[in-house]
């Protein structure tokens, strides 16, 4: 499993930027993948994934109507788009993936269930 991030960057409050995930090694249906991110002094917390199989997409209340987490089969790639950015989004944002179990059904995965991680991309949102 591969996962490489891009696309952060400096924005000013109000700002949008969007994060790609390219993903590879495994098959998008059997897993569930998202985005992280960690703030200095701060836990790691999910800001949003999808559970490939049958496409639930989960959202952090703070990013709720802001984000918009989508997958391009075709590129293997998933985005993230952030519109209105606030200060307190700034951190470093993570890319992260696991096979989903097969007993499991659900939709919420804790953070600590994630297995595979890309390297982060810094997003820096100024006031």
């Amino acid at each position: 499993v591969q996962l490489v991030e891009s696309g952060g960057g400096l924005v000013q409050t109000g700002g949008s930027l969007r994060l790609s995930c390219a993903h590879s090694g495994f098959s998008f249906d059997e897993y569930v993948i998202g985005w992280f991110r960690q703030a200095p002094g701060k836990e790691r917390e999910a800001v949003s994934y999808t559970r490939g199989d049958i496409g639930t997409i989960h959202y952090a209340e703070a990013v709720k109507g802001r984000f918009t987490l989508s997958n391009d089969n075709a590129k293997n790639t998933l985005y993230l788009q952030m519109n209105s950015l606030k200060p307190e989004d700034s951190a470093v944002y993570f890319c992260a993936a696991r096979k989903i179990p097969a007993y499991y059904s659900g939709s919420f995965f804790p953070t600590a269930m994630f297995d595979y991680w890309g390297q982060g991309t810094q997003v820096t949102v100024s006031s």
